[in-house]
């Protein structure tokens, strides 16, 4: 709930690791990406399918430093798998400045356009992305996962934030 994704159950995963397994190997290069914020990554890539990778194959899991999504992903390390070569680089941003400067500031102008009325900040908290990103909001803290890591007592989510 209140998210873009959400875990597959047990006969999904079954069927999405088949088809995956066929695509993996018969793929030279493959980047994987998926991260839940604040969890370990999930693993997708198993070893039987990079070691049924063809030799030469590369790998590179962007999630290496939560875990990474190939078994075999070491963070920080170029490993061989079978006849594959799984790449774990970290601090990915580092190494992009300049784009993940324009990135930041895309994200950033999207996700506050839409405070915007005629010049005035008006935030709209029933708005899904507004209200879960907020931590704090007229001296109070506001975002459940903030107030259960300072032992405050949770907001509900029928609390609204007033101005």
């Amino acid at each position: 709930t209140g998210g873009y994704a959400r875990e597959l159950t047990d006969e999904e995963k079954a069927k999405q690791a088949g088809a995956l397994a066929k695509a993996v190997a018969n793929a030279d290069i493959l980047i994987t990406t998926a991260a839940v914020p604040g969890r370990q990554a999930p693993v997708i890539v198993t070893r039987a399918m990079v070691e049924a990778m063809r030799p030469g194959s590369v790998i590179v899991d962007m999630a290496a430093e939560s875990g990474g999504n190939v078994e075999g992903t070491v963070a920080g390390k170029d490993m061989a798998v079978g006849g594959a070569r799984v790449i774990g680089p970290v601090n990915l941003p580092a190494r992009m400045p300049v784009h993940t400067s324009e990135m930041f500031a895309k994200n950033l102008l999207n996700f506050t356009t839409p405070m915007l009325a005629e010049g005035r900040l008006e935030i709209d908290w029933s708005d899904e992305v507004i209200a879960g990103t907020a931590l704090t909001h007229a001296g109070r803290v506001v975002h459940a996962g903030v107030a259960r890591a300072l032992g405050l007592t949770e907001p509900t989510s029928s609390e609204e934030p007033t101005a």
